[in-house]
């Protein structure tokens, strides 16, 4: 897992919520979407609690709260976006 990959949340009160890898320590990531964890706030989870998908982002695009959101509402809406929007940014890095 490295920075700037796309991860689900599988354990926890945001499971089943994106996010996106902005640092990782050892066993633990820190996560961010822009909502409820903005990128001053990052939440710490470990990394047994998330899921790796095949997406990835630059950090340096997704500096800003809202340009997470951007990256994120396909992954989080899934039902607002056809699937082909869905690989809006596949390994990107």
């Amino acid at each position: 897992m490295k920075a700037g990959q796309i991860v689900q949340a599988t354990a926890g009160r945001d499971k089943d919520r994106f996010f996106v890898v902005m640092q990782t320590d050892g066993k633990y990531v820190m996560l961010c979407d822009g909502k409820t964890r903005p990128v001053d706030r990052p939440k710490k989870k470990k990394i047994i609690h998330v899921k790796e998908t095949q997406h990835s982002v630059f950090l340096q695009e997704v500096l800003t709260n809202k340009a997470l959101r951007k990256v994120l509402h396909p992954f989080n809406y899934p039902k607002q976006h056809p699937k082909e929007e869905i690989s809006l940014c596949p390994n990107k890095m």
